[in-house]
């Protein structure tokens, strides 16, 4: 078994370079299912029907959120009906759509998906570390391969949620903070965990947004509107191999790519 996940895909840029890109990705590690974080595919905030659907054609198999989920309003006329689309799960109940999933492939093999959702630093949430700890109480009796989207702030939050997790789950990657970190590694009961798989999108902006308004609103505190950054793009993205006995990591792989340097292995 084998999982690449796309970090948070940002805006046009950003799926102009997953349209780039994975078609030789496919060819070089040949996943079976293909992740994306894309709760900032739309502009920079949330995500719509149509890229769904436009990151489903392209062979993606899942798609996690965050706290952008709701920022497209688009999104409250599909999410409960997809089932390959999951916002953090730590989210009140009654929340429209679902905190994880059973993904299936083309061959028949199933993984199942979690996304929650950190708070420090973050709006206020349910507990993420006890509610991961429930959904894995209704996985672990039928799934052995379990990966979990951790979308927080704080690294020390990501890497406790690692520790929480370890031997429990596949794999702990950590989305939001759109830095890619190097800190990759198999934990010591056989999770593997990275802090955060970085961002696919504009590569000079600042986090995906155009620099100069960012710029003007650290250099004088007044209200700016942000937009997406339009320029060359960045790819990040993890590939984890799992084993099929135990379900737990052999291998995790960092992917980091430029429009300018256009270079395969």
């Amino acid at each position: 078994m084998r999982i690449l996940f796309i970090g948070d895909i940002f805006g046009g840029v950003g799926r102009k370079a997953v349209k780039t890109l994975l078609p030789d990705l496919k060819k070089k590690f040949d996943p079976t299912f293909i992740l994306v974080n894309g709760e900032n595919a739309a502009g920079g905030r949330g995500i719509t029907a149509a890229i769904a659907k436009e990151l489903y054609e392209q062979g993606v198999h899942g798609i996690t959120l965050g706290n952008h989920t709701w920022d497209n309003k688009d999104i409250f006329n599909f999410i409960d009906d997809d089932e390959r689309m999951i916002r953090p799960a730590n989210y009140p109940p009654g929340t429209p759509g679902k905190g994880f999933t059973v993904l299936r492939n083309a061959s028949g093999k199933e993984l199942a998906l979690v996304n929650v959702m950190g708070r420090t630093f973050l709006p206020p949430i349910d507990c993420p570390f006890q509610t991961v700890d429930g959904i894995l109480d209704k996985l672990k009796k039928k799934h052995k391969y379990i990966f979990v989207d951790f979308h927080a702030e704080a690294t020390s939050e990501k890497i406790a949620m690692g520790w929480h997790l370890d031997g429990k789950v596949s794999a702990v990657v950590g989305t939001h903070t759109h830095v890619q970190t190097n800190d990759e590694r198999i934990l010591p009961k056989g999770t593997a965990y990275l802090t955060d798989v970085g961002m696919t999108g504009p590569r000079d902006g600042v986090l995906g947004m155009e620099r100069e308004a960012v710029l003007q609103k650290f250099k004088t505190q007044l209200p700016v509107r942000f937009t997406a950054d339009e320029g060359k793009w960045q790819f990040h993205a993890v590939v984890v191999t799992l084993d099929n006995d135990t379900g737990l990591a052999k291998k995790i792989e960092l992917i980091r790519r430029f429009e300018t340097e256009m270079i395969f292995e």
